[in-house]
């Protein structure tokens, strides 16, 4: 008889629809948090032209970060340090070091490594000048902090220990809450130690290469003791030292879950009801106990991100840090169970295959996990991005959107799965009882059975019963196999994991991603600061100054940013040019290439070419740059990023 199955898809489609709603909702009204440090606001300012050597130089961050030596650098026209290496918080987020007294006249570059509150480096550079500008043999590296090779172990030691946690406590889960004959089964042990292994291996690494990471990043500091002694007492380190500590007690746990359900059942009598009865209660007291105990375990190794983390910083702050262990324990149980399941349906014994009970067990659970992820998704969503721009316009935004597409495949493929499991038969029992009936039916498929039963020899016999062992399991494995039902699943729940593995790759790169929040914050501070220039530069002659914003795009990688000229005093005759590259965030950076050309269309003169000369990271300057007659002049900046990206973007401006 054919079963019919009512497709169960509309439900998740009114969900994702609500959520979606629900997410543009607080997307639209969403009020500004902080995370992930960005600089906002500096004296003195980024390109400006002091007449008077400051004392100190001060600058602002969006967040508190945490200084360390050598957390801000100045250094004068030759590479020499002019600062007196004590930096200092002033008030708030504004920090600042003192300069030594005499500098002489030149261009300066500040150049800034700390760490946000939420544990990322935070690293950029900018220039400004005494009296004049000047050449400077300064070269900043344009590389991010926390980039090259150590960045780079760093990030995957990152997504190894998520995968590690996600597998460990998944895996457990399935075992304790969905199918406790699975504690027997091999390779479940298997996985789940692995998981384990994975998360504590990566844990040690990541402590080791903190200082390194957040510091001068090279490998040769990875077994530093004296950058392992300052990492242990940052918040990042206090939280790695407590995964650690969690990670042994969570072994315990896995001991005493394998150890007690892996005991075969005893043959009792079938008076002994008291026995039964009191094994049947230890049996549940056990499974509340390691429940409790366990839950306890992983809550707590997920709090150690949300406590170091994004979460921990920021609007609601003792809101968000609860929800992200919510969330982190959500997909826990669902693409670890995920994993665990799959294992059951590939591994499990043939003769003792997962029961479609166990199954339908864990499609509830998983149920549960995602609406769970849903709801604390939405509130970090809105914490996050902030705004409709940041969505789209931001890196984070933009990662958001391909992992808020992942989660949805992934609910629709397990859709499918749910349709399988509601198929399954309740028990083992059911699946293998018709195998084994035709099995022992027909004499001819057993072809070792009469002559063990005729054979005198014990261990003739003993491997006689081996082969018919054997025989039994092997032909129990090919009806499983070819069970159709068995089949759609697994091959729905092999879906579903490769896709969680990609998505698992898309949200660490999200937790190391600054927020897309931040980056406009950034953005905003940074237009408001040139804003300002350009509005007391243009209106009035008597400043002798021009600034000018030009946003660009090469469409190429890195391609997007922001090209600022300043031109002193903009008149006629000789002056002094300065361009600077921005990234969208404000940070200054290099490209290949900048040119810039004079137009005067009214009088056909020109374009009069400019080759400025490089200073510092994202800053080039040209002196004695001739403006032959006044008039309205279209100044046309080119840039390249890239061999082949280039782009040309012009203004017009009065000069004279």
């Amino acid at each position: 008889m054919t079963q019919t199955i009512a497709p169960r898809v509309r439900p998740l489609v009114l969900l994702f629809l609500a959520v979606a709603g629900a997410l543009l909702a607080g997307l639209a009204g969403a009020a500004p948090v902080s995370a992930h440090a960005a600089l906002t606001g500096s004296a003195p300012q980024q390109g400006v032209v002091v007449d008077k050597a400051p004392t100190q130089v001060t600058l602002t961050f969006s967040e508190k970060v945490a200084l360390s030596d050598g957390s801000f650098r100045v250094l004068d026209p030759q590479g020499k340090r002019v600062d007196t290496g004590k930096a200092t918080e002033l008030s708030g987020t504004t920090y600042g070091v003192p300069l030594h007294s005499g500098l002489p006249d030149g261009t300066f570059t500040v150049a800034y490594q700390v760490v946000s509150a939420d544990s990322h480096p935070v690293a950029g550079a900018f220039t400004f000048s005494i009296g004049a500008p000047s050449v400077t043999s300064v070269s900043v590296s344009a590389e991010s902090a926390g980039g090259g090779v150590v960045g780079a172990l760093y990030g995957f030691g990152r997504y190894v220990s998520y995968a590690g946690f996600i597998v460990m406590v998944g895996g457990a889960a399935f075992v304790l809450a969905c199918w406790q004959r699975g504690a027997g089964v091999r390779a479940l042990q298997r996985l789940v130690a692995a998981g384990w292994l994975t998360m504590t291996a990566a844990t040690l690494a990541l402590l080791l290469m903190r200082g390194s990471y957040t510091g001068s990043g090279k490998a040769g500091d990875i077994f530093d003791l004296g950058l392992l002694g300052d990492v242990l007492q940052t918040k990042t380190g206090a939280a790695l030292v407590s995964r650690l500590l969690l990670l042994a007690a969570a072994a315990l746990f896995i001991a005493v879950l394998f150890g007690a359900y892996a005991q075969p059942e005893t043959e009792d009598d079938e008076n002994d009801q008291d026995g039964k009865d009191y094994d049947a209660t230890a049996k549940r007291d056990l499974t509340f106990g390691l429940a409790i105990g366990g839950g306890v375990v992983a809550i707590g190794l997920a709090a150690s991100w949300a406590l170091a983390e994004h979460a921990s910083t920021g609007l609601q702050a003792n809101i968000a840090m609860p929800v992200d262990v919510v969330h982190l324990m959500a997909v826990a149980l669902w693409l670890g169970g995920l994993c665990a399941l799959l294992v059951a349906l590939f591994r499990a014994p043939a003769d003792a295959p997962v029961e479609g009970s166990a199954v339908r067990r864990f499609s509830h659970l998983a149920f549960g996990s995602v609406l769970a992820l849903v709801a604390t998704g939405i509130y970090q969503s809105w914490r996050q991005v902030g705004s409709w721009s940041a969505l789209t316009d931001t890196s984070y935004g933009q990662l958001l959107l391909v992992k808020i597409g992942l989660v949805i495949v992934l609910v629709g493929i397990a859709s499918i799965s749910r349709r399988w499991t509601t198929r399954l038969p309740e028990t083992a029992a059911a699946e293998t009882a018709e195998g084994t009936e035709d099995q022992a039916a027909d004499p001819e498929k057993e072809p070792v059975a009469a002559a063990a039963a005729g054979g005198g020899d014990p261990r003739r016999a003993a491997q006689l019963a081996r082969q018919r062992a054997a025989f039994v399991t092997a032909r129990l494995k090919r009806l499983r196999n070819a069970d159709p039902l068995r089949s759609g699943l697994r091959r729905s729940v092999l879906a579903e994991a490769g896709v969680a593995v990609v998505l698992l790759a898309v949200t660490t790169v999200l937790t190391s991603t600054e927020p897309g929040r931040t980056e406009e914050e950034a953005k905003a501070a940074a237009s408001a600061s040139s804003s300002s220039s350009s509005s007391s530069s243009d209106s009035s002659e008597g400043t002798g100054a021009l600034t000018l914003d030009m946003p660009f795009d090469t469409g190429g990688q890195d391609g997007k940013g922001l090209v600022r000229i300043d031109i002193n005093p903009a008149r006629v005759g000789g002056n002094v040019m300065h361009v600077y590259v921005q990234r969208p965030n404000g940070r200054a950076f290099d490209v290949p290439e900048v040119k810039v050309a004079f137009t005067l269309t009214a009088k056909n003169i020109g374009p009069l070419p400019v080759t400025p000369d490089h200073l510092a990271t994202g800053h080039w300057t040209a002196n004695g740059v001739q403006i032959p007659m006044a008039g309205d002049w279209k100044i046309a900046v080119t840039v390249r990023t890239s061999d082949i990206d280039q782009v040309t973007v012009d203004k017009n401006a009065q000069i004279g």
